[in-house]
């Protein structure tokens, strides 16, 4: 049987979004349902292949955002606190209210997490529109029932920062994706998106559908990402060369043409596969070989050498579920072009070289596990080998 979200804990949340929800109803639909999305939840192996799989199942044909899920679904998120270098997951999952900080902030703090015994309804509307003090902040001065201040960081990427930046930068490692994007994307001015341009996508209409209030851009309340298989599909492509005219090497460049962070990113958990096969002039596959990127778990490259010293460690059970894997490539940073090199063993003759990327939101599952992947790109060069 498929293990579900916590319905007590989904039932506390509801109520606590309610709230907003009364009003703001476009937007509450969008948070709690994915309701305009592709997001889909397909069986996730979270902790072994033999146990049963976590699906979040909705009422309507996508499933809801991953911040209304947070801190809701059944595995304990402080399992994973000695993952993250001994912080507490809820400074994420169940913040108290916080100020946003200076997008250049050399050290974005973390916000401060609730107690254990106040982790009712994880992340709701009030996680980010709150202040310290009490108001409720958004993008744009208005008149509501309620105190709103206009705070101009609600429209930059100093929101997400917080969550989405654990520890210091270290190009390579998991949980950067804010320092990812500020550090490789918008200080080189590779573009001028924020966070929201990309996953937050407007539209116009009224803030507060049943009030008398101005029709603007607003946005969507969706945060796609590696459940959305047009938000994985639109960021890399693929290019193969044939290096030297009636030679067997190939290039194989994965290039970052759309994710102003690095690909993949977040939870080392997330993973990449760039899978070549060359066939023959019959279609017969005569050579393969697979390379897979995805974030370090520590500020070092997941290595198989640290197994033993990962046995003494608190987070032994995710340290060394990483380098048990190996050496790997290192995530796509932004607007980089990966160059790989392959030069199969093959006779004089005509062949088809295919490759197929493929996204995986769980690289510790077994490989044939297909349910959580999505394609990303395929393409294909014919050659000749003198």
């Amino acid at each position: 049987m498929s293990r579900a979200v916590n319905p007590a804990m989904l039932w506390v949340k509801i109520l606590l979004a309610l709230t907003c929800g009364g009003c703001h109803v476009s937007v509450y639909r969008e948070f709690a349902m994915g309701f305009g999305s592709d997001t889909r939840y397909q069986k996730i192996v979270i902790i072994s292949p033999k146990a049963a799989p976590l699906t979040l199942p909705a009422n309507v044909s996508v499933s809801s955002t991953a911040h209304a899920f947070a801190g809701i679904d059944p595995f304990p998120i402080h399992a994973r606190e000695a993952e993250m270098g001994g912080a507490s997951c809820n400074v994420c999952h169940y913040p108290e209210a916080f100020d946003i900080p200076d997008i250049e902030s050399p050290d974005i703090p973390k916000p401060k997490g609730r107690a254990k015994t106040q982790e009712l309804g994880g992340m709701t509307c009030a996680s980010c529109h709150i202040t310290p003090d009490g108001t409720i902040r958004g993008p744009y001065s208005v008149k509501a029932p309620h105190p709103t201040v206009e705070e101009p960081k609600m429209r930059t990427s100093a929101i997400c920062s917080y969550c989405h930046s654990l520890g210091k930068r270290v190009a390579g490692k998991q949980t950067q994706t804010f320092l990812e994007w500020r550090d490789d994307f918008h200080k080189p001015e590779l573009g001028r998106q924020h966070c929201q341009d990309c996953h937050m996508l407007r539209t116009l209409r009224k803030a507060a559908d049943n009030v008398d209030v101005p029709i603007r851009a607003v946005a969507r309340h969706l945060w796609t990402g590696g459940h959305s298989s047009q938000r994985v599909s639109s960021a890399l492509t693929a290019t193969i060369v044939q290096a030297e005219e009636g030679k067997s090497k190939v290039e194989l460049h994965v290039i970052n043409v759309a994710a102003g962070h690095s690909v993949p990113t977040g939870s080392n958990r997330r993973g990449m596969y760039l899978k070549a096969d060359v066939l023959d002039s019959k279609g017969k596959t005569v050579a393969s070989r697979e390379w897979m990127f995805a974030p370090w778990y520590a500020a070092r490259p997941d290595d198989k050498a640290f197994l033993k010293e990962g046995e003494t460690k608190p987070d032994r059970i995710s340290a060394m579920q990483a380098d048990a894997q190996g050496p790997h490539e290192t995530i796509v940073r932004a607007g980089e072009e990966r160059v790989l090199s392959w030069s199969p063993d093959l006779q004089s003759g005509a062949y088809m070289v295919k490759t197929i990327l493929t996204y995986d939101l769980n690289r510790y599952n077994d490989r044939s596990f297909a349910e959580d992947q999505t394609e990303i790109y395929q393409i294909s060069l014919p050659i000749k080998v003198k």
